[in-house]
Parts: structure tokens; sequence; C-alpha cells
């Protein structure tokens, strides 16, 4: 794999690898250290955890352990659908940074659009103001999800990260996002 991994520019000119390593379903905390250092060495810039996967304190361990600076990669972490509140999404994210063991992270995203998603952006909203998430976004959401959340919000998602592959992909949700300059991230590609 080349090491040269092009960079997409997000509408507040935070640039993401255009490819990541995303750990979910890794369950030992060895094969997860293992993967980042394996994949940084390899010429990725980019990992992909969440708090439901239960091993962000590994890929922090993985980030520590690759030789290269923190500010040199970016990691995606999200937030789960049991975690519905302002205070609780807050809460949700320290836990989230303590085990990764960072001060911020590049990218923290809405797992899914369960009920109450509207409270969780307002708090990523507050945590991207302090500087504590350099950029927030929603994955799993449809347009009518987005259209939502937008009727509140102050910050329009920068990301929508959902399923995207040759056997489904996504052509309304990808020109909801290019109209309205939400990067279109892949899972499963």
């Amino acid at each position: 794999m080349s090491s040269n991994i092009p960079n997409i520019t997000l509408s507040n000119g935070v640039e993401i690898p255009q490819i990541g390593l995303g750990v979910f379903r890794v369950n030992d905390p060895q094969v997860v250290v293992d993967s980042v250092v394996d994949a940084v060495k390899a010429g990725y810039r980019h990992i992909d955890t969440a708090s439901f996967y239960g091993n962000e304190a590994a890929v922090g361990d993985g980030v520590r352990q690759s030789g290269v600076p923190r500010q040199d990669l970016f990691v995606t972490s999200k937030v789960w659908n049991n975690i519905r509140g302002y205070q609780e999404t807050i809460d949700q994210f320290n836990r989230s940074l303590s085990l990764l063991d960072f001060d911020y992270l590049d990218l923290y995203l809405i797992h899914w659009p369960a009920a109450g998603y509207e409270e969780n952006w307002r708090a990523m909203e507050d945590l991207y103001h302090a500087g504590k998430i350099r950029a927030i976004g929603v994955s799993n959401f449809e347009p009518r999800h987005i259209e939502h959340l937008m009727a509140s919000a102050t910050v329009s998602p920068m990301i929508n990260q959902v399923e995207t592959h040759p056997y489904l992909q996504q052509n309304e949700v990808h020109e909801y996002c290019e109209i309205n300059h939400i990067v279109h991230e892949a899972w499963s590609p």
C-alpha cells in the first residue's frame, strides 16, 4: 500500500485521510494494538473506533506505539445508541478520551439516529466549539435524519459515515451529502 493516501477536506477545513482502518469486532487488545501499528507502518493515518467496540484503550495504545506523532494521525470515535442526552454525551466523550488517553479527537460521530440524537448533537457542538473535537458528524443517517437534526443544530455535520459498497451505493445519501457539503464516508467498502 502506498503511504501517500490522499486527504479529503471537510467543510470546516479539517483534512481527513481518504482511507482508514476500522477496528469493529476486533476484541483482543493485543490484536488491536498490532493492527493499528501495522496499519500506520503501511501508510494509514486514519483509525476508526467507537465506544461500542470496546477497544478504544487498545487503539490509543496502538497510536502511541506506532511511532507516529499523535497530531499526524486522524482518530475517529462514536457515541453509541444507549447514550442519549446532553450530559450523558459529554460524559461518554470524556470516557472515550480517557480510554484513548488523548487530549482531543479528530472526529466524533453519533453512531446511529436513535431517538434523542438532537441532545447528543448539542453536546457535540459544544465540545467542538471548546476545541475538544476537530470535526463532528453522524453515522448511518438518512437525509431525513439530517434535515431533522438541522432544524435545531447550529453546526452542520461534516461527515455522514454510512455503509457503502458496490452492492449498496447509497446514491440518494451521496447526492444529499454532496449538495449540503457533508462528506460521504463509507464503512464496509
